[in-house]
């Protein structure tokens, strides 16, 4: 797959192609079928396939204080991207003034005029242009008129259910990893630089590493205890992820993102890793004693162990 960043550019400088526009959050089974239809069409036509996306969260450009809910970062959503065996990923910055295009302008002037789009397939759902007010009626009409032709996708459902980013969102912060991993065609992970913690877990015989997020907008799981697979130095290894506030411990308020690895003995600071969720194990809770945490975390190791025997 080959990034096009019109960030600097006035055009990608490409022939035709037969494209899709989004966002594209977490490229999950949605998006690949999307893809797979725009792939389809790509080669009935003989022209490269492309998807047309936003490096930043629209919402985000139009309100600097909202704070998106993200499944993947920009380069996480371009390696997605580029396993689906797209020919292209046009990189388009969201900005105030084409926020401000019409459905129309927006066809004739971003999609035609600058990225060459021959055919677009448009998302079930999607809607583009100023305050989203038309639908795939008018933009066939727009496509018509400059030479464009626009295609509604099918649709996507598992379990009788539309699939879509805030879905799979509500199962990460219920807690269904495994649902959520389903939905999203891989398993959902978590990166960042290791940095220095309240260091109790090495006395009571649990050390972890506290993981501070590269993508400060990244979507943090139910609070709780999970199995997971941490990657680091080029190795995997096993691990059990805590995601809470350490209530028994009476720390404060912040959530922090610890990680106990399996059969690993050393010193991680400032060094990056990711983490690869597989299961949930439990919700955080406080307990009586710290012996009571302790007693629980030995259990919570058991079943984590349990839990990533095939894995």
């Amino acid at each position: 797959m080959q990034v096009i960043d019109l960030t600097h550019r006035i055009e990608t400088g490409l022939p035709e192609v037969a494209g899709t526009l989004g966002f594209f959050d977490g490229v999950h089974i949605g998006h690949r079928h999307l893809i797979e239809q725009v792939k389809t069409e790509a080669g009935r036509l003989g022209l490269p396939s492309a998807v047309i996306t936003f490096p930043v969260h629209p919402r985000k450009v139009l309100h600097a204080d909202y704070q998106p809910k993200l499944l993947c970062g920009y380069e996480e959503k371009l390696e997605q991207l580029a396993e689906t065996g797209i020919d292209y990923c046009i990189s388009l910055p969201f900005t105030r003034e084409l926020s401000k295009l019409t459905a129309s302008e927006f066809i004739t002037r971003i999609l035609k005029e600058k990225i060459h789009v021959h055919t677009m397939l448009v998302g079930y759902d999607h809607r583009f242009g100023h305050n989203r007010e038309e639908g795939i009626e008018e933009y066939v009409l727009y496509g018509k008129a400059v030479g464009m032709n626009i295609i509604q996708a099918t649709e996507m459902r598992v379990d009788d259910e539309d699939v879509s980013s805030s879905r799979i969102r509500r199962l990460l912060m219920k807690g269904e990893i495994a649902k959520a991993n389903q939905l999203l065609t891989y398993n959902y992970t978590l990166s960042g630089k290791i940095v220095e913690g309240y260091q109790v877990g090495r006395t009571i015989g649990f050390p972890t590493a506290n993981v501070k997020a590269w993508e400060k907008y990244k979507v943090i799981p139910l609070l709780g205890v999970y199995a997971v697979l941490v990657h680091f130095r080029d190795r995997t290894h096993q691990g059990m992820l805590y995601v809470g506030t350490r209530p028994t411990l009476q720390n404060g308020t912040e959530i922090s993102v610890e990680v106990n690895i399996f059969d690993f003995d050393g010193d991680l600071y400032n060094e990056s890793l990711t983490v690869e969720f597989i299961d949930f194990i439990r919700g955080d809770e406080k307990f009586e004693s710290i012996q009571r945490l302790i007693e629980q975390i030995y259990r919570d190791k058991d079943n984590v162990i349990k839990r990533l025997k095939n894995v």
